[in-house]
């Protein structure tokens, strides 16, 4: 776990607790003055909040229609179902209603919506399920809290970070994301407001830079950790190695989508992996045992590739082949584009 769970009560704490940008300073010696009587008067106490000394906590209950889900949140909406959310649903059933307040904001100019859902995306879904299956009057308890995007972010984050139904992927891209919103593209910086580890956070940024095109080769995004993606996004920095793994990807997902239109169990994870880290070496012992050859237009052998090395590419002109000049130099371009197509080409 990137945070020490001793910490994250605190943290979560601090978080809700810090004063808006525009709050005034507290009173000085209103705590003193707080701790010198067993009770506080209305007018007292009423003072503190308006100082900024204490927040007021608001909670209501609140038309989950009314309520959309804040875009800068980790999990993905659209991957909660029904069977992910079920245990969730028997305990709000079980409690007579939502007993964990959600954290949310409210939003401007949106005619749809009063507020957005910072942290409690499930019990947002749960609740929402619920009053479209036989429960209409089940209603959304939330905590209203002031909060901007990056405080928001946290506190989300915060919220998913333990959870095992938030992929390794979900919370990379996440991540990624909110680095360039919220931290300027500061790794350092953003590490230490998460409160997390700068080399976990590495490594899960670089998984974040998985192209679509090899996650689709997976049967789920969600299925792949963030060790095998940190080990994929790292093969693919090579040139010659990416276009080797997105070869194999393409072929791959063709594979998967006909094992699943054929309702035949998918390709799993290890399979996958595995075959897509193997793309590169494949590939060089394809070229091996297939030596490039560039005919005439009599057919016979004009222009091949004899060996690639560190050195350079040795190239042979066959005699007696009847080629002219131009179609020898058509052979020259097209081996160079083979050597390249294998992730041997002349690296200029």
């Amino acid at each position: 776990m990137p945070l020490m769970a001793g910490k994250q009560s605190d943290y979560l704490t601090d978080i809700l607790n810090e004063p808006a940008a525009d709050a005034p300073a507290p009173q000085p010696h209103s705590a003193e003055r707080a701790r010198s009587s067993p009770l506080l008067s209305r007018e007292s106490a009423l003072s503190r909040m308006a100082s900024g000394e204490v927040r007021q906590v608001t909670q209501l209950l609140l038309d989950p229609a009314r309520v959309r889900v804040w875009p800068g949140n980790g999990r993905l909406y659209a991957n909660l179902t029904e069977e992910n959310c079920r245990e969730l649903i028997d305990s709000i059933l079980a409690e007579g209603g939502q007993k964990v307040p959600a954290v949310v904001r409210r939003v401007e100019g949106d005619p749809l919506h009063d507020y957005e859902v910072v942290a409690g995306t499930r019990r947002h879904f749960s609740i929402t399920w619920l009053r479209r299956n036989s429960y209409p009057d089940m209603q959304f308890l939330a905590q209203v809290a002031v909060l901007d995007d990056e405080a928001a972010f946290r506190l989300a984050d915060l919220e998913n970070r333990a959870r095992k139904d938030v992929s390794d992927m979900e919370r990379a891209r996440n991540y990624a994301a909110a680095l360039k919103q919220h931290y300027g593209g500061h790794a350092t910086r953003m590490a230490e407001r998460l409160n997390i580890s700068k080399g976990w956070l590495s490594k899960t940024l670089k998984a974040a830079s998985l192209p679509d095109e090899i996650l689709g080769a997976f049967a789920s995004m969600n299925d792949i950790g963030l060790k095998p993606a940190y080990a994929l996004a790292v093969l693919i920095d090579d040139k010659a190695a990416a276009k080797a793994v997105l070869s194999k990807a393409r072929q791959i997902t063709q594979e998967q989508t006909a094992l699943r239109e054929a309702g035949s169990p998918l390709q799993g994870v290890n399979q996958v992996m595995q075959r897509l880290m193997e793309a590169p070496r494949e590939l060089r012992q394809k070229a091996v045992k297939e030596p490039f050859v560039h005919a005439s237009s009599l057919g016979r052998a004009a222009l091949s590739v004899q060996s690639v090395g560190r050195q350079g590419v040795t190239i042979r002109l066959h005699a007696g082949s009847g080629a002219d000049v131009d179609e020898l130099v058509d052979g020259l371009r097209r081996a160079l584009a083979h050597l390249e197509a294998i992730g041997q080409g002349l690296r200029l």
